[in-house]
Formats: structure tokens, sequence, C-alpha cells
């Protein structure tokens, strides 16, 4: 996992053991406007955050700080949990009209109960990361050429 510059508490804050869901945005899945963002797996933490060595670099953006990650479950390619249908029930959103700014940051704290929800919806579609990772592959390798 790899964080931009910017100072962050939450970013700061990551221990090994800390449970991070991951959420794909809808630009994520090549066509933003007919895909939604998704709440794609589960990981968990298993380093600190670190300065990289050399930064990790997508397009002309770079994430100089990163910890290490164990995928504990994923969704397959284009699946997931999308997102906006659970706004108004999900405290980490105390405004559903503007709940996508709440993401427009490295990490999100989730409350115990939107934590809950979250990963049983995500249980229901998700599965062992070696069954699905295979889909994410090929949409990288597409996406670079």
């Amino acid at each position: 996992m790899a964080f931009p510059t910017t100072a962050r508490a939450e970013v700061d804050r990551l221990a090994a053991g800390d449970e991070l869901l991951m959420y794909a945005t809808r630009g994520a899945f090549g066509n933003p406007t007919r895909d939604r963002g998704r709440v794609i797996g589960r990981a968990v933490v298993t380093s600190p955050v670190v300065a990289l060595e050399e930064p990790v670099v997508f397009g002309e953006r770079e994430f100089p700080r990163g910890c290490r990650l164990r995928v504990e479950t994923l969704a397959p390619w284009g699946s997931g949990v999308e997102l906006r249908p659970l706004v108004e029930r999900l405290e980490a959103f105390p405004d559903p009209r503007s709940w996508s700014v709440r993401l427009r940051r490295p990490l999100l704290w989730l409350p115990k109960a939107d934590a809950a929800l979250l990963a049983r919806e995500l249980a229901a579609v998700a599965g062992d990361p070696a069954a699905h990772v295979a889909g994410y592959r090929a949409r990288a390798r597409a996406a670079t050429r």
C-alpha cells in the first residue's frame, strides 16, 4: 500500500494488525459514467508505514510512503459492494449528499458498525484472492498498453 506525500494522521496511525476495506473508485473499472465505486476486498496491515526507497508512481503522482498488506478477501474483477446505496446507513458519511468527498483521502476511518455492515456485504461476493487476482492483473496489463 502506498501513500502520498501529504502528512495525514490516519496514515501515521496505521499499525500492523489493522484491518482495511479496499475501495475502488468508479474510474478504476474503465467507464466512470457507467461503473460505480465499490468495496472490493479486505486486507490486514502487516508492517509499519515507512518512507519507500523508491516511490510508487501512478501517472504523474508519486507515493513515497507505504506499508505491506496481506489481502484476505477479494471480489472478482468488476464486482464488489457498491457503496452508494449504503451511504445513508453509514455513520462515516454524515451528509449523504456529499459522501464521495470523504473518500478523497488515503484512508477513511469507519465506525465499528459501518465496518461490520460492509464486511458482511463483502463476504457475500468476495473470496480467496488467488481465485480473483488474475482479473485485476489482466485489467492492469490492458491499461498500461
